[in-house]
């Protein structure tokens, strides 16, 4: 009898239900592309957090007669212009360009989350008048927008981070109101309401947590646009100056010297490349993950 008890609850144990975020990362783990693309990630923040301490060279060390060299045993990924390792200045530049991205999308998620929870909760005039605002932001073409809120700051690394995080709270604030119009409609709302629960109660314990999958989702993809769009104002001369070892600035250093010394141009815009494949394909799995809609 007890062998019987036993094996039953053993049973119940292995059919239990599994709780929506443990599901997800079930669900997650099923991709082999966002495990490929996690994988990149994590060996970029590595590189960001660690990358620097065992960096052979510093970052602006010059000799100007080892320039241009090819890639060796002493210098992996070659010299600059001015004799610099370039293997040293992008696991430096992993931190920067990183650090943009995560933050842009923090701030932006935040903001475009709270305005779109704003705009969806309340209606009427709140709602037209938030969402007139991102039509009119949306109107431009992203890096336009960016190029522009970065000539009136002027250039620098830390203007051109502002300007990311403006251009990517419309695509976060209408997101997440299109779901907060959803949930506001719930029988659990309409219940919160007529026991005398005030708005800002139901928002923050009811409306945040049921909105925050979509934002997840959005900030992971979001990273590796922001990403590109640092390296773009650094090529433009918008963002990172000298002698920064932004990626996107490093690529303009050496665009001049693209046939004579092409490694200058390549391993940064590898080191691009791979990033945003790598959030993208997590950005991807996540999704999948999440999303009802694409669980099979």
């Amino acid at each position: 009898m007890a062998e019987i008890i036993q094996n039953r609850v053993q049973r119940i144990k292995e059919e239990r239900v599994k709780g929506p975020w443990q599901e997800a990362w079930t669900n997650f783990k099923k991709s082999k592309s966002a495990l490929f693309g996690s994988a990149i990630v994590l060996f970029f923040v590595l590189l960001a957090i660690f990358g620097p301490l065992f960096a052979p060279q510093g970052i602006n060390e010059q000799n100007l007669s080892m320039r241009l060299q090819p890639p060796s045993a002493d210098f992996w990924f070659g010299t600059d212009d001015l004799g610099r390792d370039i293997f040293s200045r992008i696991l430096h530049g992993a931190r920067i360009s990183l650090t943009v991205g995560l933050s842009a999308v923090l701030i932006s998620a935040v903001a475009g989350s709270f305005l779109g929870i704003i705009a969806g909760y309340y209606g009427r005039w709140v709602d037209t008048i938030i969402s007139r605002i991102f039509d009119i932001m949306l109107a431009f073409p992203s890096i336009l927008l960016a190029i522009a809120i970065v000539s009136i700051l002027g250039p620098s690394l830390q203007n051109a981070l502002i300007a990311i995080a403006v251009i990517n709270i419309p695509n976060f604030g209408r997101l997440i109101r299109s779901r907060v119009l959803s949930i506001k409609e719930e029988e659990y709302i309409h219940a919160a309401k007529a026991i005398g629960m005030k708005n800002s109660r139901i928002l923050w314990k009811h409306i945040l947590p049921n909105s925050m999958t979509p934002v997840i989702v959005q900030g992971t993809l979001a990273i590796a646009t922001a990403i590109i769009e640092a390296a773009a104002l650094g090529f433009l001369g918008l963002g990172a100056e000298a002698p920064q070892p932004e990626w996107g600035k490093m690529l303009a250093d050496a665009r001049m010297f693209l046939m004579n010394a092409p490694w200058a141009m390549i391993f940064p815009g590898l080191a691009i490349m791979l990033t945003v494949i790598g959030f993208n394909l997590m950005g991807d799995g996540l999704r999948d993950a999440l999303d009802p809609k694409m669980k099979s």
